[in-house]
């Protein structure tokens, strides 16, 4: 079954085919990154108009005048106004063509990244979600079941390297800016906070560590002392990057022994490392997306669309997009 699958919900107009949810015909993608640089994160109206400009072309491009089984669109979470815009094509084009409308969380895609990297890989096991928006442990039963075991009480650990990256002036998008800065820094040079819970193991807080750095750099304003990017930056990230291994791998360990990770975040090279020795240590078998399916794309939302579609989650002309949905929330 060839899956044609469309993606818009922030600043990525994306689409794609794969078929049986495992293989990947044609992922093409359009990014946004150049526009919203010189504001140095994404404005919401501008990323609709761009993916208004760009999705019929970049359909097109990736059918290449084949026609799919169905047409899968991520419908939630994300920016609404952008979300519409995916939505809205691909209701007109499953009705024009006749085909199944297969609605998907945004989150749900990110998982499925992996069903691409590993066609081994199935249910159950246990995943991290880090994003620019999100950051969620979830203990993932089957393909469309998922129970959440943690998540961030504020801010996402993207949205925390966003921040750092714009107090340290390198730029927009955040992770590959302080990941190029943090290779050269020492990661002991300063102590920053890392939050835990008593009575939520496995929740997350990256307020605290994103205003650490924040009074750290206008510290060193007021004092008239250079910041030191490359220590900072490498400081701040092992300070997140540990808090999400320690709490990722205990979860798995306390239920499947199978860690996926998924989102933005898993790209990040220290994330990474980090993962793979606290996984061998303990015993628990690590999965990772490949680099090129971590960030934002078609190709993850077309494969967890095939396994909706199997469970029978299928929408009409009337599905919606909604700004904000638990990953949890059975589809439509």
């Amino acid at each position: 079954m060839k899956i044609l699958a469309i993606e818009s919900s922030c600043d990525e107009t994306a689409a794609a085919l794969v078929e049986d949810g495992r293989r990947i015909l044609r992922n093409e993608v359009v990014s946004q990154i150049p526009i919203h640089e010189r504001y140095g994160g994404v404005v919401p109206e501008i990323a609709s108009r761009c993916h208004i400009e760009a999705i019929e072309p970049l359909v097109e491009r990736t059918l290449q005048g084949e026609l799919p089984d169905a047409v899968a669109v991520t419908y939630a979470p994300g920016l609404i106004g952008a979300l519409l815009v995916g939505v809205n094509y691909a209701k007109s084009l499953a009705f024009t063509l006749g085909v199944p409308l297969i609605p998907v969380h945004h989150l749900r895609g990110h998982v499925a990244s992996n069903y691409l990297s590993h066609p081994d890989l199935k249910p159950p096991f246990t995943a991290l979600i880090a994003s620019g928006g999100h950051s969620h442990i979830v203990h993932v039963k089957s393909y469309t079941e998922y129970e959440i075991l943690g998540k961030t009480r504020d801010d996402a650990a993207g949205e925390a390297f966003d921040k750092s990256a714009r107090i340290l002036n390198l730029g927009y998008p955040g992770g590959p800016k302080i990941q190029k800065a943090a290779e050269t820094g020492n990661p002991d040079a300063i102590v920053f906070p890392q939050v835990h819970f008593k009575d939520a193991p496995y929740d997350f807080s990256f307020s605290g560590v994103k205003t650490a750095v924040v009074n750290y750099a206008h510290t060193a304003k007021q004092r008239g002392e250079e910041i030191n990017a490359p220590d900072l930056a490498a400081s701040f990230t092992k300070a997140v990057c540990s808090v999400l291994t320690e709490k990722s791998v205990l979860a798995a360990k306390n239920t499947t022994h199978r860690l996926v990770l998924a989102g933005g975040v898993s790209a990040n090279r220290n994330l990474r490392e980090m993962m793979q020795k606290e996984c061998e240590r303990n015993g628990v078998e690590l999965y990772l997306p490949r680099p090129d399916l971590c960030g934002d794309n078609a190709a993850m939302i077309a494969s967890q669309g095939y396994y909706e579609y199997l469970a029978g989650n299928t929408a009409k002309t009337d599905l919606n997009a909604y700004a904000t949905m638990p990953v949890d929330q059975p589809i439509w």
